[in-house]
């Protein structure tokens, strides 16, 4: 038994393929400790790739966080900020960041997947199976111990009946030898006696040979079980408990290599991350950064010229007459603000100083009323003196900021006439492509819903085709509007367009004058800041003189531009508007609103650039912009 053990060791060594049953066969003890150290270390590793992708969660959410953060706000001035290529360059360094944090996630989702589930499972199974070999194990152990048991029991048995049937053989012997020596009188009782020691001598003879084969059967049991223990059933156990555990190294190194296979499965789209980040970077083109912001700044004026000398040192006469203190004030005055801002036209500072104080009259009751034949009285006209009411008026701190806020509109005028040339022009193209693109998409709508509706009416068991006409409706109005919107924009878009054409001319021809005659212009630019920081595009020149105090200030609005929309109207009824200050009117006719009612009853509307005035609010169906403020319906 040694010597085939010992050769089984030899051949182990030398070919390296070791067997637990053979090898192990006395280390039961130490196999469940080391098998249930390996399920722990399985559980440790598990342990292990979950915290990686829970770290790798957790960089992704913070990476795509960074990038969130970064990212340019709707409706915000960063917005426009990425129209330079740097800030663009960054934005898609963002957009690759966060395809970055995107694979971050792929990697927790593939640890948790392929290793995590995967484990957790196969720790449960390998529990289930470790449990089942140590269970036969032991009850391989239960046998063989019982068997060992009964052996020494038989055993034990054996030497007791031996024992006894000596003393029974030592004592028949003893009552034999004294028959010899006793006397004839008691001869007879004494061979009564012998004869039943040896009656127990034999009797215990019998029952130790019996526990003698009762022993050596149950030798040849123990045997017979200790060699299955040992050669047999421990080795098939402790060879399944083997496999067992390869099988448990093995998954350990398929999950260590799924481990690095799940990260080396990303870096190909990393790397595109990568590159694309360095992309982003070699796109950014310092000559056009700096050239959009010529095209974001860019005021279109031109420098100034020369400031003229003006020379005190002459004495000079001058006569003490109104007329004469009149023409040098306002020469001067003339002089110092054509270099700031001229207000408004006219007709403008006519409305602010000669609003309307005799209400209108009712509206008719037909499209024709009678007694109305040379209409509603017209907005009076002031009784007092013009140079008495500019006088007024430019000694009113707050009628100046008024004309000032005029002058720019207010913030973000919606014809963007607070803006310089160039921006304003851009800004009105941008606006009237907007505006384009919502006419198309209401005209697509628009062709949708007829199609619609022609399938109705050919099919009407797929639905009402008057069901279609509130919506057609709708949209055609909504055309209409947006119409209308781009007829404006466009108007004043190519006004615009108009009057840089002419100052570009213009400036060029007095460039080559002055080149000619090898000198620079003295007066003042043409286009000048206004002191409240607004802008004017007032081309002429700087040599009206003025007569009068009146004349000198209406001269100042000569130029301006005229007052921006502010919504549309519908006569409702024909308006003759034969008086001062009104404009007639057709029944039916769409005109311009530019300012509404003031609580008089008038309504000042525009039919063209050239043409506008005063009507009755109650004759009028107004429509105001949605951006304009205060903004509601009259019927």
């Amino acid at each position: 038994m040694h010597s085939n053990r010992g050769l089984a060791r030899r051949n182990c060594l030398e070919t390296m393929n070791c067997s637990w049953g053979t090898e192990l066969w006395d280390q039961f003890d130490n196999l469940e400790k080391y098998t249930q150290w390996g399920i722990e270390f399985v559980e440790r590793y598990t342990k292990f790739v979950k915290e990686r992708s829970e770290i790798e969660l957790s960089y992704a959410k913070q990476i795509r966080n960074l990038s969130k953060k970064y990212q340019p706000k709707k409706n915000s001035r960063e917005e426009e900020e990425y129209k330079y290529t740097s800030c663009r360059a960054f934005l898609m360094t963002l957009n690759e960041l966060n395809d970055y944090a995107g694979q971050h996630e792929v990697i927790a989702e593939s640890l948790s997947s392929q290793i995590i589930s995967e484990l957790t499972r196969y720790i449960q199974e390998l529990k289930a199976e470790r449990k089942a070999h140590f269970h036969d194990g032991r009850r391989a152990q239960q046998h063989i111990e019982n068997s060992w048991k009964q052996l020494e029991s038989s055993k034990r048995r054996f030497e007791r009946d031996c024992k006894e049937a000596d003393r029974a053989q030592h004592y028949f012997d003893k009552m034999d030898a004294d028959i010899n020596v006793t006397k004839a009188d008691v001869e007879k009782v004494s061979k009564r006696c012998s004869l039943k020691a040896k009656q127990q001598a034999q009797m215990r003879h019998q029952i130790a040979d019996d526990s003698k084969n009762e022993y050596l059967a149950y030798l040849q049991k123990f045997n017979k079980d200790q060699h299955e223990h040992y050669y047999t059933l421990i080795p098939h156990i402790f060879q399944r408990i083997q496999e067992m555990e390869e099988r448990r190294i093995e998954r350990i190194g398929e999950s260590m290599r799924c481990y690095a296979e799940v990260e080396r499965k990303v870096l190909p789209i990393v790397s595109k991350c990568l590159d694309g980040m360095t992309k982003a970077a070699e796109s950014i083109e310092p000559k056009m950064d700096t050239k959009q912001v010529v095209e974001t700044f860019k005021s279109g004026f031109e420098p100034p010229g020369d400031v003229e000398f003006e020379d005190y040192s002459v004495s000079m006469k001058r006569a003490v007459s109104e007329s004469s203190f009149l023409n040098a004030r306002g020469e001067s005055r003339r002089r110092s603000r054509s270099k700031l801002w001229p207000l408004i036209k006219r007709n403008k500072l006519m409305s602010l100083l000669a609003s309307p104080r005799q209400p209108p009259p009712p509206p008719p009751t037909s499209p024709s009323p009678e007694g109305l034949a040379n209409g509603p009285h017209s907005p009076q006209q002031p009784k007092e003196p013009l140079s008495q009411r500019l006088n007024d008026f430019m000694s009113s701190k707050h009628k100046m900021q008024c004309l000032r806020s005029l002058k720019r509109g207010g913030t973000g005028q919606e014809d963007y006439s607070h803006l310089p040339p160039e921006q304003r022009r851009k800004k009105l193209q941008a606006k009237f492509n907007d505006i384009s693109k919502d006419i198309q998409k209401e005209m697509d709508q628009r062709d949708a819903l007829t199609k619609m509706k022609e399938v109705y009416i050919k099919n009407p068991h797929m639905g009402d085709p008057n069901s279609v006409d509130p919506r057609l409706e709708e949209v055609q109005q909504s055309i209409e509007k947006l119409q209308l919107e781009a007829h404006k924009y466009e108007g004043w878009l190519t006004d615009v367009e108009r009057k840089l054409l002419e100052k570009g001319s213009t400036q060029r021809r007095q460039s080559a004058h002055f080149d000619s005659q090898g000198n620079t212009p003295n007066s003042c630019a043409q286009n000048r800041e206004s002191p409240d920081g607004s802008y004017t595009e007032d081309p002429s020149t700087e040599t009206v003189q003025f007569k009068s105090r009146s004349t000198e200030f209406d001269d100042e609005f000569d130029d301006e531009d005229p007052l921006p929309t502010i919504g549309t109207c519908k006569a409702l009824y024909p308006f003759e508007g034969q008086n001062e200050g009104t404009i007639p009117m057709a029944e039916g006719e769409m005109l311009y609103v530019i300012e509404e009612d003031k609580g008089d009853g008038w309504t000042r509307v525009r039919r063209n650039e050239d043409e506008e005035g005063y009507v009755p609010t109650s004759y009028i169906k107004l429509c105001f912009d949605a951006n304009s403020k205060g903004a509601m319906t009259y019927i």
